[in-house]
């Protein structure tokens, strides 16, 4: 059986791994060209993603404590400016970017990762 904190690692590197399949395909400059084992192994890495989540996120609950907010919160302050500078990104260089194939992608796993922040922090920071 996993700790808290090896299933918070896990899917802290499950987000990072599955973030990267929608930035590259958005970044690509033909995504039709992907062979067609990307699109698969994105889903199935986002579906493990989300199992994951899940999964921390009800081994977490009736644990999170004010500190384990309070954390959130502060990441929650620099993630508005991420946002903001990846506003500044579509404006500047937006035409260049495909958003239609990766804005899904990126904004349900922000949400996740916003949703999740809290109980990843609390299973991260735990001993047992």
């Amino acid at each position: 059986m996993w700790s808290d904190r090896s299933l918070s690692i896990a899917t802290a590197v499950m987000f990072g791994i599955s973030t990267a399949f929608p930035a590259v395909a958005a970044l690509s400059s033909d995504a039709a060209a992907l062979p067609g084992i990307v699109g698969i192994a994105d889903g199935i890495l986002a579906f493990a993603l989300v199992i994951l989540a899940m999964v921390l996120h009800v081994r977490t609950q009736g644990k999170l404590t004010k500190e384990a907010h309070e954390a959130a919160y502060r990441a929650y302050r620099v993630l508005m400016h991420v946002i903001l500078g990846l506003l500044v990104v579509f404006f500047l260089v937006g035409d260049r970017i495909a958003w239609n194939i990766g804005l899904v992608g990126l904004a349900w796993r922000s949400w996740l990762l916003l949703y999740t922040l809290p109980a990843w922090y609390t299973a991260l920071r735990t001993t047992s």
